[in-house]
């Protein structure tokens, strides 16, 4: 994934400040339930005229993202201590010893993980793995234990997870893969906001031609720009796709751009490429380009990624379209996603509107 500098420092901020406030609240809720083991993932945060303000209210995608992350941090301590409070009433329930990591293992880790001997040799890297395999054991051994105790009745967990966090993005002037008909059933949609010099944008293009093949009578596609300020083509690139949009052949050069565009791309090869596409009036193409008539077209893309909490690319948001306020409601992937998590959010959300159109029969 190609990340934006700044709002990698910004999320450094956004982690910190939601981490501690999720620690304050988790632990208020705790303390006032002490007689009473009632547990709430979304607890009032403040009172304004009587009326509350929750936890959920100051939900945006990057605060669920560390929500989610502090939950695992809870789950992983609260096994440890309900394991450290059963050993010492059950004993003899839990006298499986933690096995240690021989040195064959981590010979056979080393061997079996080729990326691993990019960074040294066995000798060099052995104290790493080592203490990989140790966590990795450590964890499959405390989870082994804990859903024992499960199973015996011993425990009773009150911690949950974040509620669901179902974002909401706008099309704005999203450049769709089928023409929208009301008569068509693409209730589902696959919004991308993606940079023509992003290496991890060009990898998932192949991936996107196969699901829209896939889906292309169940599922909406749509494209917006999000050129990363380091990469200096890239604002100029979108623009010269929004300027073949005019003579319908936007999806043409854009999959020219992603398959044979060079990281110094010059005029040359720009407007090589535009001929390329089927664009018939290069000169109105040129005088577009030239003149930017749609770069603030592609800033507002970058402002609206922004606000949604993209921080790289390819970012997807993929969830329920609606026609009539132009809007997609679901949940946002980062990275070249793989064809099978495609499927398989796609598909969540097809069994979703399949079962709400049972029930409304």
């Amino acid at each position: 994934m190609c990340f934006s500098f700044p709002d990698k420092l910004m999320l450094k901020n956004v982690l910190a400040i939601s981490f501690v406030f999720s620690v304050i609240t988790t632990v208020e809720v705790f303390a006032s339930s002490l007689k009473s083991p009632i547990y709430s993932n979304n607890p009032v945060a403040a009172e304004v005229d009587g009326k509350p303000i929750y936890l959920d209210d100051l939900k945006h995608i990057r605060i669920q993202e560390v929500l989610k992350q502090l939950h695992e941090m809870q789950t992983r301590a609260l096994k440890e201590k309900i394991l450290t409070k059963l050993i010492e009433k059950h004993p003899e329930s839990f006298s499986e010893h933690i096995p240690k990591v021989t040195q064959e293992e981590i010979k056979k880790f080393y061997e079996t993980n080729a990326g691993i001997k990019e960074i040294g040799s066995l000798s060099q890297v052995s104290a790493e793995i080592r203490d990989y395999l140790e966590k990795s054991v450590r964890e499959a051994h405390v989870e082994r234990q804990y859903q024992h105790a499960i199973r015996q009745g011993w425990v009773k967990v009150y911690l949950e997870p974040p509620n669901d966090f179902r974002l909401v993005a706008g099309l704005g002037t999203a450049m769709v893969w089928s023409k929208e008909n009301p008569s068509l059933s693409r209730r589902v949609f696959v919004l991308e906001y993606s940079d023509f010099q992003c290496p991890f944008c060009k990898r998932v293009q192949l991936t996107l031609e196969k699901i829209r093949k896939k889906y292309s009578n169940e599922v909406q596609f749509g494209y917006r720009h999000f050129p990363l300020p380091f990469h200096k083509e890239a604002q100029g690139l979108a623009e010269a796709v929004e300027c073949a949009r005019d003579q319908d052949k936007f999806w043409e050069l854009q999959s020219l751009f992603y398959k044979n565009i060079s990281n110094s791309a010059n005029d040359t090869e720009i407007l090589g490429m535009a001929k390329r596409a089927g664009i018939n009036n290069i000169r109105d193409f040129e005088f577009c380009w030239r003149n930017r008539k749609y770069a603030e077209r592609v800033k507002n893309d970058i402002r609206d990624g922004v606000d949604l909490g993209i921080q790289g690319t390819p970012t997807f948001i993929l969830g329920i379209y609606d026609q009539e306020t132009r809007t997609v409601s679901g949940e946002m992937f980062s990275g070249a996603v793989s064809e099978d998590k495609f499927a398989q959010v796609i598909e969540k959300y097809l069994s979703s509107i399949r079962t709400e159109a049972n029930l409304s029969r």
